[in-house]
């Protein structure tokens, strides 16, 4: 697996990367039983709107994984951390958390997840995030915030 920085856009590239997000989130709505989430439903001009940095995860030439985040010179913020069904369990969600926490140095880093969403909570705790906090972002939509350090 081989991780690099990369840059949504409207052609082929942009478009794989729309299918990777829409199958994960397709899963995390499974798991929560709710289908609002917000990038679940994105385009792909508006995933190309987003100001975010992204990194992708690649297996060969295939993105298997990405993560996304918007940061100030105190705060990163894990905006979204997606990875494609059929990659799960290979360290990939993993990977890509380590290269942002190490990009973020010693700033605090933020990341929110469908608070059902046991794997994903698993994996940030594992990571010591921490203090977590439960918010109802949209009646009966609730999601848990998470920062590190804790």
């Amino acid at each position: 697996m081989r991780i690099a920085d990369i840059a949504p856009d409207s052609g082929i590239f942009g478009q794989n990367l729309l299918a990777v997000q829409h199958a994960a989130y397709a899963v995390e709505a499974k798991i929560i039983e709710d289908d609002r989430i917000p990038a679940l439903h994105e385009t792909l001009e508006e995933l190309c709107a987003e100001r975010l940095t992204w990194l992708g995860a690649f297996d060969g030439d295939r993105l298997v994984g990405a993560v996304a985040w918007s940061e100030t010179a105190l705060m990163v913020d894990i905006d979204r951390l997606i990875v494609d069904p059929g990659a799960h369990r290979r360290g990939i969600g993993g990977a890509l958390v380590r290269e942002v926490m190490a990009r973020a140095g010693e700033r605090r880093i933020v990341v929110s997840t469908g608070r059902a969403n046991v794997p994903a909570r698993t994996l940030y705790e594992r990571f010591g995030f921490g203090g977590a906090e439960d918010v109802e972002v949209i009646p009966g939509l609730w999601i848990t915030r998470y920062a590190y350090p804790a």
